[in-house]
């Protein structure tokens, strides 16, 4: 009987000893496992700041070539090389630099270069940029005034809609929406204040449709009235999109031309005088609409 109780205690010692071990292995092997969970996440944000870091160094460069070449092709301009500052501005719109001032600038030199055509075109797409910029729409006028012959003109709900940017319409109309939004919220959680609320949301509902309509004929006037401005001293429309068809009307340089279809490398547009024609890509420049 002694031997089997002592046979039995040993057994329960052992059995202490295999579990304190077991428990100790597990709890020496969690360390291990949250230094694996705990890296993963360390490296990858690490690699995210590098690679950001990267971006913006060479968005850096970028902008720092880009004054670089701005500053030059200014200089050419204050020495009168305008044909030289032309293409100096023509060089780095290309890179996909773009801005008001450099637009304007490159507007500037085409036309003391003589070239209506380039320079209606830059003071246009600078127009799209900062469309109440007054020595712009001068500058823009001006030259308008110089092109011979029949050329297209805005109207008066396209000068309207077009004295907002894009994305200046939008943000107003994002505005006026969560205007709405907010007023229409604070009348279910507080209905006490419904009454006094009733104009205010009113009007916020009228100034959001508004908006909202203006916001879209913006967006039509963008992408569904492209125009065309001749960039050649002389270009002749034609019947058909190619060199024999025969003639239609001529258009001078500088001339707005209303695009109706493309086909290839040509353009089919309209006059102001409802004659339709198709011109060469290489004769114009195609610009969204104001």
């Amino acid at each position: 009987m002694k031997k089997w109780f002592s046979y039995l205690a040993r057994s329960i010692k052992k059995r202490r000893r295999t579990a304190a071990l077991q428990d100790a292995g597990a709890f020496i092997a969690a360390p291990g496992a949250r230094e694996a969970s705990w890296t993963a996440p360390v490296l990858w944000r690490f690699w995210l700041a590098l690679v950001l870091s990267l971006f913006v160094f060479a968005g850096n460069l970028f902008a720092a070539d880009i004054a670089v070449d701005f500053s030059a092709a200014n200089k050419l301009y204050a020495e009168g090389k305008f044909a030289e500052a032309a293409v100096a501005y023509d060089a780095i719109l290309k890179t996909g630099g773009q801005s008001p001032a450099l637009l304007f600038n490159a507007g500037n030199a085409e036309f003391k270069a003589g070239h209506l055509g380039h320079a209606i075109a830059a003071y246009r797409q600078a127009e799209l940029l900062a469309p109440r910029d007054a020595e712009l729409r001068a500058n823009l006028a001006f030259v308008r005034n110089q092109v011979q012959g029949a050329t297209l003109r805005e109207s008066r709900w396209q000068n309207w809609v077009g004295s907002l940017t894009l994305n200046e319409g939008a943000l107003l109309t994002a505005v006026f929406f969560w205007a709405l939004f907010a007023l229409l919220a604070l009348r279910q959680f507080k209905p006490a204040l419904a009454p006094k609320l009733q104009t205010a949301t009113r009007l916020a509902v009228l100034l959001t449709i508004f908006s909202g309509a203006v916001l879209a004929l913006q967006a039509a006037n963008r992408f569904n009235a492209a125009v065309a401005v001749v960039t050649s001293a002389d270009a002749t429309a034609r019947s058909g999109p190619f060199d024999e068809a025969q003639s239609v009307f001529s258009a001078r340089d500088g001339a707005e031309l209303k695009v109706l279809d493309r086909h290839d490398d040509w353009v089919q547009v309209a006059n102001n005088a409802g004659k339709i024609g198709w011109l060469s890509q290489k004769q114009v420049a195609v610009l969204p609409g104001a």
